[in-house]
């Protein structure tokens, strides 16, 4: 399955994603295990950032194993607002090039009750620089121009019921991942990174389904900017540019219709709300929170897996965002 996706967003401007997908089954016997994926996809846009991933998710022994990878390298050119979420309501921005690579590996074995659980690693480098323009009223993120290498050790823990992975009607999606950075493992910042998901889906009729996802995050230690809770990263949610809000906390909930039509076509609608917080109790404060809502057309690219090429167009609290990819956003 091959898609040239063009992509448009405040935070990486304009361009063109090109994805080459591949799924199988490793075992035609093994009824069991969920399709395996293989894929590459690349990033150019006109702001200047050039990257290109690597990933594959596997799927053995009648589902016993599953094995995740990813390689991602290049340049990202991005704005930081600072940390909290007045900081992001400011508006005033640093412009930054973030350049490196990064790793992840992580290996979950079935227990009981169809939950999964292993071990994950994360290392990576990366060095960042100050772009042209902005204002000195933002402050210069610690190791600015200084080339910095995190590596980490975690855990993985999941529980998948659905009964597609890539279009799911019914079932719900539990994951809870912690990575904990350390300079005895040769990171330059030893922090703790925690993060839960949970989906549930409704096949309304044959043709419409109902998606609710939630979402939360937290850091402890001395992270770098970049390792604490960032707001609009992983469709969390549709209609931020991620990096405008930045903090130690965050939270996220949004609900999203799906409607299939004839021809291959469909759309969706959906809306949300969240925010981002220096401490867990501060997220529940009305004031602080980020509504989001949009919608989108869908083309369906693999009548087999039911696999979606996604355009959706949201809008936040002070700005949009178009977004386009492969499957769904949750």
């Amino acid at each position: 399955m091959v898609a040239p996706i063009p992509v448009s967003s405040p935070a990486l401007g304009t361009g063109i994603i090109p994805v080459l997908a591949y799924i199988f089954r490793i075992n035609t016997e093994d009824k069991a295990s969920p399709p395996s994926v293989l894929g590459v996809a690349g990033l150019i846009t006109d702001n200047g950032s050039r990257a290109f991933a690597f990933a594959g998710q596997l799927y053995l022994r009648q589902d016993t194993y599953r094995v995740s990878s990813a390689f991602l390298q290049g340049n990202l050119n991005y704005n930081l607002y600072g940390i909290g979420s007045a900081s992001g309501n400011a508006g005033l921005k640093l412009p930054l090039k973030q350049e490196g690579s990064v790793f992840l590996g992580e290996v979950l074995r079935r227990l009981k009750w169809q939950f999964f659980a292993g071990p994950r690693i994360i290392t990576g480098h990366s060095s960042i620089t100050r772009r042209l323009g902005g204002t000195d009223e933002v402050p210069a993120p610690q190791g600015l121009g200084l080339k910095t290498k995190l590596t980490s050790i975690g855990l993985e823990v999941n529980r998948d019921t659905r009964d597609n992975r890539f279009y799911p009607k019914s079932g719900t999606v539990f994951e809870f991942t912690s990575d904990f950075f350390a300079t005895s493992l040769g990171s330059e910042y030893s922090f703790q990174s925690f993060r839960t998901t949970f989906n549930k889906y409704w096949g309304l009729t044959k043709r419409q389904v109902l998606a609710y996802n939630a979402y939360f995050c937290a850091t402890g230690g001395e992270p770098p900017f970049y390792g604490n809770c960032i707001y609009g990263t992983s469709n969390e949610l549709r209609g931020y540019e991620a990096g405008r809000y930045i903090d130690r906390f965050m939270i996220a909930t949004q609900l999203e219709y799906r409607l299939s039509l004839p021809k291959r076509l469909g759309v969706v609608g959906f809306a949300g709300t969240g925010g981002v917080a220096s401490g867990g109790r501060r997220l529940f404060n009305s004031s602080s929170l980020l509504p989001a809502g949009g919608g989108g057309l869908r083309f369906l690219l693999s009548r087999s897996y039911h696999v979606n090429f996604r355009a959706d167009i949201a809008a936040g609290k002070n700005e949009h965002t178009v977004s386009m990819g492969v499957s769904e956003a949750f």
